[in-house]
């Protein structure tokens, strides 16, 4: 997968995932997790464009390594809908797709530090 190929695919998937959660009822306990799921998400995206631009290796590893902080936020608050019985088959497949990319910035990380 080429770079910009991650970029495109972690900006599509915040959209997605945003999308989806305006599906959701607006309960009190659904809003707290919608809000935090809507900053981790597009976090991931957005971080991971800035390290495009990294001033150095080191700043490009810190920002990717970001990026994989907030897809793990990201995963969490995604099982944490499925935990909570909100039952969808996009759900299912937003959870397979949040630790693709997870798995993809884990690597690109462990690339960078080792070369």
């Amino acid at each position: 997968m080429r770079e910009n190929d991650l970029l495109k695919r972690t900006f599509e998937f915040g959209v997605l995932v945003i999308k989806f959660l305006r599906t959701l009822p607006d309960t009190s306990d659904l809003k707290i997790i919608k809000y935090q799921l809507v900053k981790a998400v597009t976090s991931v995206g957005a971080n991971y464009e800035e390290a495009q631009a990294g001033s150095s290796k080191a700043d490009f590893i810190n920002k990717v390594n970001i990026s994989l902080k907030e897809a793990r936020e990201t995963n969490y608050w995604l099982r944490m809908l499925a935990a909570l019985e909100v039952e969808s088959i996009e759900l299912l497949e937003l959870i397979n797709e949040s630790k693709e990319i997870k798995n993809i910035l884990g690597a690109i990380v462990k690339n960078a530090r080792e070369n």
